[in-house]
């Protein structure tokens, strides 16, 4: 699967490891990097301090910021280059429903309509898949001062939502790894046989360190 997929996208809630993961993918294939830039979203900090007064602004930063991002994505992939990024537009809801307001949410998803209508679908998603117990000691971890409020109930409503949202979804291949049990991104055994996986991926959907 991995030899043939040219847009590949890694996702994972909140401290899964998905931005690390796609950089080790991409040095080791030559693919282009489409990231998000969350440091970017000037709302972010306040979105964590007060959800409910900054949840609109952070969620329609982060929208136009990601499909700024796919418009780079058509001319790589005409070229026939490779690319993996960090995100899954078609995600961009869960986030809204966590968070907004319901007059708020009935006007992002206009927005979010007009956007996804222009999306291409990837040809591979990665899906990392961690407790939130795990997933809070990564983000204490790694220190970043926008997310220094994120609670372990807001991670728990975030990874309960992607659980839904990738239980349903089958718009690209499915590679769904169990990053409590398989640490990719920071144990190079984890990480070779990851990649030896993906090459010798045949189904539509698999998973990766469940037991059987």
């Amino acid at each position: 699967m991995l030899e043939k997929a040219r847009y590949i996208v890694v996702e994972g809630p909140i401290g899964a490891g998905k931005t690390t993961l796609a950089k080790r993918l991409a040095e080791r294939t030559g693919a282009n990097l489409l990231l998000e830039q969350p440091e970017m979203n000037p709302f972010l900090g306040r979105f964590y301090q007060n959800m409910e007064r900054w949840a609109l602004p952070t969620q329609i930063e982060f929208l136009y910021q990601r499909t700024d991002l796919l418009a780079q994505l058509e001319p790589l992939r005409r070229d026939g280059q490779r690319v993996i990024s960090d995100f899954l537009l078609e995600k961009d809801p869960l986030f809204a429903g966590l968070t907004l307001a319901e007059d708020e949410e009935r006007l992002y998803q206009r927005l979010y309509t007009s956007f996804h209508q222009q999306a291409q679908a990837p040809d591979l998603v990665v899906y990392l898949q961690a407790k939130p117990e795990t997933l809070i000691e990564r983000v204490r971890r790694r220190g970043m001062d926008a997310e220094r409020r994120i609670t372990e109930h807001y991670l728990a409503r975030v990874t309960e939502r992607y659980a839904q949202f990738f239980h349903h979804y089958d718009r690209s291949p499915l590679f769904i790894v169990n990053a409590e049990q398989l640490n990719p991104v920071e144990i190079e055994e984890d990480f070779e046989l990851l990649y030896k996986r993906l090459f010798a991926m045949r189904s539509y959907r698999e998973f990766f360190g469940y037991s059987q």
